[in-house]
């Protein structure tokens, strides 16, 4: 299984999920105090979209993990993307 080994990109993963958490608590807030439906939608759109963006940079991780050195790796460099494949198929 392919990890995100590259700082930059874990760093750039973690901070968006933190600031989807951050508007997932404000959404919570906004139900509470009894904001228009309307607003909630926008707001719950836009933090799915910053979860999707995540979802896509996780699975860019698995699709580009260590490319085949030798002949003999092309089957599992086919394996990862067959995996990648079934992640967009299931979650995507």
């Amino acid at each position: 299984m392919a990890v995100i080994d590259n700082e930059r990109h874990k760093r750039d993963l973690v901070l968006r999920l933190k600031r989807a958490e951050g508007q997932l608590r404000g959404i919570q807030a906004m139900i509470e105090r009894g904001a228009e439906c309307e607003r909630v939608t926008q707001q719950l759109s836009a933090v799915r979209r910053a979860l999707d963006k995540a979802f896509f940079q996780v699975l860019a991780c698995a699709i580009q993990a260590a490319p085949p050195q030798a002949p003999g790796q092309a089957q599992a460099a086919a394996q990862r993307l067959s995996h990648a494949a079934e992640l967009l198929a299931k979650f995507g």
